[in-house]
């Protein structure tokens, strides 16, 4: 009985040493010309190139991709970290789009966040 206990620990020890997915801290949003400005900071616990937050998406509430932004490189010792992303252009009448963060080892977070826009060009989270 002890030794199937320990086994079923063991077995564990694997999902619970993962790091937890990107998380989104701050979101700001404005529009300063034509297109929206999404500025977007993440926390993620970066390990080096072969696990590190590599990007993000504005997604309209249909799941239509809006603009995506890439991050070239693990942010390691800069945590947490805001990137933006500028000219995104959302179309007449939505006012909510969300943003989703992605990870090189465990692919899209599972919460996307939600933005509420308002029509004079501004959005927070």
């Amino acid at each position: 009985m002890i030794r199937a206990a320990i086994a079923a620990l063991l077995l564990m020890l694997p999902l619970t040493a993962r790091a937890a997915e990107p998380e989104i801290v701050k979101i700001q949003v404005s529009k300063p010309d034509m297109g929206w400005l999404f500025e977007v900071t993440l926390r993620h616990a970066d390990t080096g190139w072969d696990h590190y937050a590599d990007g993000w998406e504005v997604l309209d509430r249909h799941g239509n991709r809006l603009g995506f932004r890439r991050l070239t490189h693990p942010h390691v010792n800069e945590q947490p970290f805001t990137r933006s992303l500028r000219g995104v252009m959302i179309p007449d009448g939505i006012r909510m789009v969300m943003i989703r963060v992605h990870c090189t080892e465990d692919g899209w977070s599972s919460r996307p966040i939600k933005v509420k826009l308002s029509p004079a060009g501004r959005g927070t989270y």
